[in-house]
């Protein structure tokens, strides 16, 4: 899979991080308002992928992993100016083929829009719902 004129890049010093912050602050629905050193952070203790057009950044995965039995695909996006060519699509393929995570027991991820986008890639609703937990913090970047 492949989407001329475009590449995708697991090289951390290639991520644009003013792209990625601009884009998870001001565009994302799911962190507004995320502050520059929680994105930072989130970013250098993840596996990234970044999807880039004449070396310049247009769309992001992150993932985190501990590489062995678990990952959670977050922040994913492309570029409003790049949609609709297929890249979210060879990024989620590259995200879901690489060597640390294809074979993992469990993958999750967190969406309002896109579940048949998703189910794509093997995903589908927790059936088991009733078995996850979490502690949701709606404020937390405000104290960030």
């Amino acid at each position: 899979m492949h989407v001329p004129g475009y590449e995708i890049s697991r090289d951390p010093s290639r991520l644009d991080r003013d792209v990625i912050y601009r884009f998870l602050s001001e565009e994302s629905y799911w962190c507004p308002g995320i502050p520059r050193s929680v994105v930072e952070t989130s970013i250098d203790h993840s596996l990234c992928f970044g999807v880039y057009h004449n070396g310049a950044q247009t769309g992001f995965a992150r993932v985190i992993t501990d590489r062995a039995t678990f990952a959670l695909v977050a922040d994913v996006f492309v570029l409003q100016p790049h949609r609709g060519k297929g890249l979210s699509k060879w990024l989620m393929h590259e995200v879901m083929q690489h060597p640390d995570l294809r074979d993992l027991r469990r993958l999750l991820l967190l969406t309002s829009d896109a579940h048949s986008f998703y189910k794509q890639f093997g995903f589908n609703e927790i059936g088991n719902a009733w078995r996850f937990m979490e502690v949701l913090k709606p404020d937390a970047y405000k104290r960030a």
